[in-house]
This record gives C-alpha cells, sequence and structure tokens, in this order.
C-alpha cells in the first residue's frame, strides 16, 4: 500500500484535494462535500479519471463519501495529512537568520536568493501555522462538543 506521500505526489489527486478544500471552507457549503460532477467540471478532467483519483483518496482516508442514489458526494478529511505536516514543519519553521551573526548576513542573503525565499514566504509560512494551530483547537473542541460536529469552524 502506497504510503501518504506517494498519494500526493500525483498532481491530479492534488488538484482534486484542493478542489475539496476549497468546498470544505466555503461559506456557501453547509456540509463541505462537492459532487463528482462538479470536480469533473471544475478540474475539467473525464469523469473516469476523478473516480480512479478519488478511489486513491478515499482508500486513504483523505476523502469520505455520501452516496445518495445514483450521485457521489465527497468531502475532504485532511486528518491523513497531519503526517505530511509532521514532517514539514521543521523544514519550514526552520529559523535560519537567528542563528546568524552579523559576519553571516551575506551568506544569508545568498542562501535566501538560492532558496528563492523571500519576506512574503516567511509571513506566509507563520501566517499558515498560526492557522493550523488554530485549526487545531478549533478541531479538539468540536470533537469534545457534539453540536459542533454538524458543521466544523469554517474561515
Amino acid at each position: 500500500m502506497a504510503d501518504i506521500f506517494d498519494v500526493i505526489s500525483d498532481a491530479t489527486r492534488r488538484d482534486l484535494l484542493h478542489a475539496l478544500w476549497q468546498r470544505y471552507v466555503s461559506a456557501e457549503s453547509e456540509t463541505g462535500e462537492i459532487s463528482v460532477g462538479d470536480l469533473v467540471d471544475q478540474l475539467g478532467i473525464s469523469q473516469p479519471t476523478v473516480s480512479k483519483h478519488l478511489k486513491v483518496l478515499r482508500d486513504h482516508g483523505l476523502v469520505t463519501v455520501r452516496e445518495d442514489g445514483q450521485h457521489r458526494y465527497y468531502r475532504l478529511d485532511a486528518t491523513p495529512l497531519e503526517v505530511v505536516e509532521d514532517w514539514l514543519i521543521p523544514f519550514l519553521s526552520a529559523d535560519f537568520d537567528d542563528e546568524l551573526d552579523a559576519d553571516d548576513a551575506g551568506a544569508a542573503t545568498v542562501f535566501s536568493a538560492w532558496s528563492g525565499a523571500d519576506v512574503g514566504e516567511t509571513i506566509g509560512r507563520r501566517v499558515a501555522e498560526g492557522a493550523h494551530q488554530a485549526r487545531s483547537v478549533a478541531e479538539q473542541v468540536s470533537r469534545r462538543i457534539p453540536v459542533l460536529r454538524r458543521r466544523p469552524f469554517r474561515r
């Protein structure tokens, strides 16, 4: 069985996850669900391709499915992505500039230019970390309060 990194290495599956995430955080959606047909329309790929990739995502716990007659409605379950997050956070939260002294300022500039890092990326990373922490707390609270299970916190 493929690990989570193999699952998300496919660009089509990442596009599906992104579409599912957009629906999940959308204020327009009560349930965060999206139909296969809507995914086909949104991504512009064939229904068999979408279904094949949704099966992989379902098999690895990244999506849940609700059947309504012949229609299937999918919803994101990001819990398995915590493995990826745990692996990535040390790399994303490394603050190389704090470890450098004044003599190493030129090295920091070279490293930043080489890595493509800039102020926007650093700020974005900090915002993403804060958003993740807030989501984690909200999820923990929603697990403990049954009323919140019906509709998780949204942005």
